[in-house]
């Protein structure tokens, strides 16, 4: 999940692994596999940070346990 904001401001997270692609239009439009379509604050570079931090984290190795 990412953190992302609709254009008044308010915060919510979004499954990242829903997302078919982003776009500015001039405002970032989010196209889920579902066909909805979120706007959000976020420009594109911003909406794709996210997802690729979000996928790094979830493959990176658990630390080891001491």
């Amino acid at each position: 999940m990412i953190e992302v904001s609709r254009l008044n401001g308010t915060p919510f997270f979004l499954n990242c692994e829903l997302i078919r692609s982003v776009e500015a239009t001039p405002d970032t439009v989010i196209s889920l596999l579902s066909g909805e379509k979120l706007m959000v604050k976020e420009t594109v570079d911003e909406v794709i940070r996210r997802v690729m931090d979000y996928r790094k984290r979830i493959h990176q190795e658990p630390p080891a346990r001491a």
